[in-house]
Order: C-alpha cells, then structure tokens, then sequence
C-alpha cells in the first residue's frame, strides 16, 4: 500500500496532510469552524476563504472588467467569459463548456441520468434546481409576481415569458398611458 493513499477508497494523494484532509469525508470530521456563523470545514483554507464572505474581501480582480472575487477559481471561471475559453469538452458529442458543472450536467442528455427525483409523484429530473421548481406545483408556492398585475409564477422564466407577452405589454402600455394622464391632470 502507498504510504500517501486513502485505507477507505484507496484514492492516492502526494503528501500525508493531504490524506488527512481527506479522509474527513469519510469520518464526517469537520474541526474548522466559523466564529461568525458557526458554518463547519474539513480544511483551515476552505475556512480562510468562507471568512471572507463575511468581511467582504475580494482579493482576486479581473484584468479586463475589475469584477472582484473571494477565491482564484472563481476569477479563472470568470475569465473565461472575456476570453471565450471552453477548455471542457464532451467525449459523445465535442461540446466544449466553459465550466467542468455544465460538462457534467450536459452529459446527463447522453446517459438518460436524471438523480433527482421527487418525493410526491416521482418524476425525475436531471438538475436540482429543476426539481426544486416542480415541487412547487405539489406545495402551490408561487414566488415570483408580475409588478404590473400581481400575477404569481412557479419560476422566474414562466414571469419572463409572462412579462414578453403580447397581453402583458398592452397592459404596461395602458399603466404607463394611465400614469401619463394622471401627471398632466395633476399640473
């Protein structure tokens, strides 16, 4: 056995701390806590950077818009966007994504996988936030509302596609010719 190697899972890590590290996914062992919010980590740097969600430091900067973020990874995802960089690409299709996440949850359409599956009528979905918005339908949470005629949604692309109707408009139209009148009445 490798001296630097995970006894549960085997996995093979270069240094020992790292072993450490990682084995408290196994135990569940969490000793890094947050005196702010009491938020728990397995490892003192992933509790440096959750500090800084607390005091507002955003170190790392993009060189092209200034946008400043808590940690390295965030800004080299950030860049991505100015740089136009894909580097993760599907082996099925060559689909190249700009995020490892939307590789992994575009290669769900290829294997069929949808592990999210919901409690009361058992359809299934292939991301949480999806699940999240049909449940909705079973507790009859609505939480997004129309401003202009107090119409509720499940999701906020169902009030996006409610706010670009052509019934929609007509009624912006009628509050804003309606508020006009009112102004001029008023001088």
């Amino acid at each position: 056995m490798n001296v630097n190697s995970c006894d549960i899972c085997w996995k093979v890590f270069t240094t020992k701390s790292s072993v450490t590290a990682h084995m408290r996914i196994h135990t569940g062992e969490r000793p890094y806590n947050c005196n702010i919010c009491e938020k728990t980590f397995r490892r003192s740097g992933d509790l440096f950077r959750h500090e800084r969600t607390h005091t507002g430091e955003k170190p790392h900067v993009c060189d092209v818009c200034n946008k400043a973020f808590v940690n390295k990874g965030e800004l080299n995802r950030h860049t991505r966007i100015h740089t136009g960089e894909k580097p993760f690409e599907c082996d099925t299709c060559n689909k190249c994504f700009s995020q490892s996440s939307s590789l992994k949850k575009h290669k769900m359409i290829h294997t069929g996988e949808k592990p999210h599956k919901c409690d009361i009528c058992k359809k299934r979905f292939t991301q949480v936030t999806h699940l999240r918005i049909h449940r909705r339908i079973h507790t009859g949470e609505t939480p997004y509302a129309c401003l202009v005629c107090r119409k509720t949604f499940h999701s906020s692309s169902n009030l996006t596609s409610h706010n670009l109707s052509a019934t929609h408009v007509m009624m912006m139209a009628m509050a804003v010719k309606v508020e006009i009148e009112d102004n001029e009445s008023d001088e």
